[in-house]
């Protein structure tokens, strides 16, 4: 059995702690009924805000749009010097933005913990960038002519973020946006809205002091519809959005027949591959970690495992034995590792998809159970499942956002990485081998067609230096490190000609 912490804090004492934190980043809201703040950790409201209206959302993207025209043309190092004081706040405040999202989204402390340092780093990494925006000069074909290719700024960035990560995917949109000569209007997840406030507030300081205009970022907090006026409106140059698959197939069509440019970071079914050389420590690790990890609400959480015929059964024995000590419970107490799901509906999505894998044929060896309902009936804390399965069935190659780990054998490398590609997703990717000619296999071309891929540590867990995204349903988006920055920029192509005579390319007369 799963170690439960059986004494969970009261929906009020976590109200108090959230008003504190508030209080002490100097958020100021205004109450109302238009948006409920909710804790899972209890499943219980903690207070009611007001939501943005259609017209509020069109002032921000007005307001953005006109403070955009003024931002393009400051230096992008000065541009940065609003995303490092960004991150210095960030680490001063570290410790209340934190209880925030483990009070929002029901993370482990040491996870939220995680979470606003990965906000840090992605400053840091922006100042850097700033001063790094590079183009090219190219060789011209034309006698006395330079060519080269500038970047320049491409307008309003509209932000649509998810509730599992509701700090971090805005910091690594709005700190790479706003040193690109990006602004930004922010439409995070109804479900965290007190961790955006926290955020736009941390934003909002350091803007005012470095003398910038507040308006480089605006914030809308509210339904769907808010997010979809972002989605149609053409003052919005790029909409980067990060949910659902059938979120991804509505918002790309609908920015593309405007023109626009979408970003989008959707789905992830992903797997990893242990071969008959894996230290198995190692990748009991790096599974654990992967699969149960933030209760297997992250995009890049592992959901299939794919196990050498010669190891399986040891392999699954001992993550058998492993699950059923996960402690569940209290995400701020210390020692629980596995804390609530977001919602009773992330609960049926995960008892459907283990009736289906039944259904299927398939076997659970552990987990699935729903624990604590006594002491919180509205709060969903479940046991991670391992499920046994003989074929790669249809709900295997679905994404269902909850620790379930899908496990499955093979006997040849060609075989694996078959399984590993035969889904519609194409997040992250792993292999645990100690035969390096495996790890260069499963990294080459025809290896894992995912976007990250991993040798000899699990899916989750990426750092900000890599551009962070996926492929098929996942979206194809890149966010966060590498050269990512280029989806906030626009690409000029440009001619000089200094030689005093007009000279055509491919050796055109004309006159």
């Amino acid at each position: 059995m799963s170690q439960q912490v059986t004494a969970l804090p009261t929906t009020e004492s976590l109200r108090e702690r959230a008003l504190g934190s508030l209080t002490r980043l100097g958020v100021t809201f205004e109450e109302g009924d238009g948006l409920r703040a909710r804790t899972p950790i209890t499943g219980e409201d903690l207070l009611g805000l007001s939501a943005a209206t259609p017209a509020d959302a069109d002032r921000a993207i007005t307001a953005a749009h006109e403070a955009f025209l003024s931002w393009r043309t400051v230096p992008a190092p000065h541009r940065g010097e609003l995303v490092r004081r960004l991150g210095e706040l960030l680490r001063e405040h570290k410790s209340e933005l934190a209880e925030l999202i483990t009070i929002e989204v029901g993370k482990i402390r040491s996870e939220a913990l995680g979470e606003v340092q990965e906000m840090i780093d992605i400053c840091e990494f922006a100042v850097g960038l700033s001063r790094q925006l590079y183009g090219r000069t190219i060789a011209s074909e034309r006698p006395g002519h330079r060519l080269t290719e500038t970047w320049h700024p491409l307008g309003v960035v509209g932000v649509i973020s998810a509730f599992n990560f509701p700090a971090a995917v805005w910091a690594w949109n709005t700190a790479v946006a706003l040193v690109c000569g990006d602004t930004v209007v922010w439409k995070p997840s109804e479900l965290t809205p007190l961790t955006s406030l926290a955020c736009d507030r941390l934003l909002a300081m350091a803007a005012d002091e470095v003398a910038v205009s507040r308006d480089v970022h605006r914030l809308v907090l509210g339904d769907r519809a808010l997010g979809e006026q972002l989605v149609d409106d053409r003052r919005i140059a790029l909409v980067s959005a990060t949910g659902s698959v059938r979120m991804g197939r509505e918002v790309g069509p609908r920015v593309a027949a405007r023109f626009g440019r979408s970003l989008l970071e959707l789905g992830g079914n992903n797997a990893t591959i242990v071969a008959p050389s894996a230290d198995l420590d190692l990748a009991m690790a790096g599974i654990v970690f992967a699969a149960a990890g933030t209760a297997g609400q992250r995009c890049t959480s592992l959901r299939r495992l794919i196990a050498h015929t010669d190891i399986a059964d040891t392999l699954v024995d001992r993550l058998t034995t492993a699950y059923r000590r996960l402690p569940i419970g209290d995400p701020f107490q210390e020692g629980t590792l596995v804390g609530p799901l977001i919602s009773g509906q992330a609960h049926d999505a995960m008892q459907a998809a283990l009736t289906a894998a039944q259904a299927e044929g398939g076997e659970i060896l552990t987990g699935g159970r729903r624990q604590l309902a006594d002491s919180a009936v509205n709060a969903f804390y479940v046991e991670p499942a391992i499920v046994r399965v003989t074929e790669q069935t249809d709900i295997v190659r679905q994404e269902t956002f909850a620790p379930i780990l899908y496990v499955q054998t093979y006997r040849t490398l060609e075989e694996a990485i078959a399984l590993h590609n035969d889904v519609p997703q194409g997040l992250s990717s792993s292999i645990f081998t100690r035969d390096q000619q495996e790890a260069e296999r499963f990294l080459a071309a025809d290896g894992s067609d995912c976007g990250i891929a991993n040798v000899n540590i699990g899916t989750s867990g990426a750092e900000i230096g890599g551009a962070f995204g996926g492929e098929k349903e996942t979206g194809g988006g890149r966010e966060s490190g590498s050269d990512s920055w280029r989806a906030y920029m626009r690409a000029a192509t440009n001619t000089i000609n200094y030689s005093g005579r007009l000279a055509l390319a491919q050796n055109v007369n004309f006159l």
